[in-house]
């Protein structure tokens, strides 16, 4: 892989990580657009090391509050630490079950298929606008509201539906502050993206050549500096409702994606 392009796919992933556009989506397009040989298969490694750049953006972003919520872990006291913690849990199931069972599936979905990521961006687009007209209110996320955000993350697994834009707007809509919903998003998706690293190591299915090391430094590099930045100004842009902006991104380019797919 070219340096270049690694950058390029360290911004987009760093980015898109966050922004509710769908990062799986925007690779997927990256790859179509870059080509196959510029992206190949042996990028499951450099795919692995940008989502670890990325977690690690969110640590650093969110260090207080998962600092926070392992004291709850740990301490396991009828506390608001604890059942924020046990929250956390909750939420990891239902994207836990369909990694577990049907990741052969997901895998067929994830192979520059244009034309269905373009599709699943415009769902995104929706569900983006739904959120961005729902009142905000003092509301914190419940037990079973986390179970249903969990599904909504679960759902995001699919290429061009947003993990963050479904997370968020799936706990908006269920009547959540706004600020809480984008902070429990952030949160919940970090052990899944440790644990799903962990899975990938462990498989042996991971390789790794010399001639790689600079595109992996530097696509690392990219993906975490681009992450810090979207992470923070997300959630600015969740408190002062801006959601619609990046609905209408979403519709631009499913169309153009649906274009390029069916030519």
């Amino acid at each position: 892989m070219e340096v270049i392009d690694a950058i390029i796919l360290g911004i987009v992933q760093g980015l898109t990580e966050f922004l509710p556009v769908s990062s799986s989506g925007h690779l997927e397009l990256g790859k179509a657009i870059l080509g196959d040989q510029s992206v190949p298969e042996e990028s499951l490694l450099f795919t692995v090391v940008l989502h670890f750049a990325t977690a690690l953006s969110t640590i650093v972003v969110f260090r207080k509050d998962i600092f926070w919520i392992l004291q709850g872990l740990f301490q396991f006291k009828n506390n608001e630490q604890t059942r924020f913690s046990i929250k956390i849990i909750i939420s990891m199931i239902p994207a836990v079950i369909v990694g577990l069972f049907f990741e052969e599936q997901l895998e067929q979905l994830f192979g520059g298929n244009v034309l269905f990521v373009g599709c699943m961006l415009l769902i995104t687009a929706v569900l983006l606008f739904l959120a961005d007209k729902a009142k905000n209110t003092l509301k914190p996320v419940s037990y079973s509201n986390a179970f249903v955000i969990g599904v909504a993350q679960a759902i995001a697994m699919l290429p061009g539906i947003s993990r963050s834009g479904a997370t968020i707007s799936t706990s908006v809509l269920l009547g959540n502050d706004k600020t809480k919903a984008a902070r429990f998003s952030f949160l919940m998706v970090i052990p899944l993206i440790f644990g799903k690293i962990a899975k990938d190591l462990l498989s042996g299915e991971l390789t790794f050549a010399t001639e790689q090391s600079m595109s992996i430094g530097v696509g690392f590099i990219a993906a975490f500096i681009s992450g810090l930045f979207a992470c923070t100004w997300m959630i600015s842009l969740v408190k002062k409702s801006k959601l619609s902006y990046f609905a209408l991104y979403c519709i631009v380019v499913g169309l153009i994606a649906i274009g390029f797919g069916l030519t």
